[in-house]
């Protein structure tokens, strides 16, 4: 069974940076995106950014257009998300997920424990 373990989360000042990790565990070839969703205290789980498997093409929220970038190693079983110029609203608890659905980010597959982002200083 697909394992998706997230690290990298932590505590960063706005306007700092922050590298998130995914590995998935017993990867399955009908993957067709991965990506994060969020959630913040008191809000629900939203869409960050998806990556698709056959071709890498990203999306990213508005939100975080210009300031995440994802990407992965495919070799590795390993995706990533940088995040630069982070602001208190980007709070929230980043979720992985691995989608087998469609080739975006719906949130309908597989999903991380997640890892906390806390950007406030």
């Amino acid at each position: 069974q697909l394992t998706l373990a997230e690290s990298g989360g932590g505590l960063v000042p706005p306007g700092g940076s922050l590298t998130l990790s995914c590995h998935a565990s017993r990867w399955r070839r009908d993957i067709l995106a991965v990506g994060w969703f969020r959630q913040a205290p008191g809000k629900e789980r939203e869409p960050v950014s998806c990556i698709t498997t056959r071709d890498d093409y990203p999306w990213y929220a508005e939100s975080v257009k210009g300031r995440f970038t994802i990407s992965r190693d495919a070799a590795n079983n390993m995706l990533y998300l940088e995040m630069n110029s982070l602001k208190p609203e980007d709070t929230a608890t980043y979720f992985c997920v691995a989608e087998t659905f469609a080739a975006h980010c719906y949130g309908r597959g597989a999903w991380g424990k997640g890892t906390l982002v806390t950007v406030s200083g």
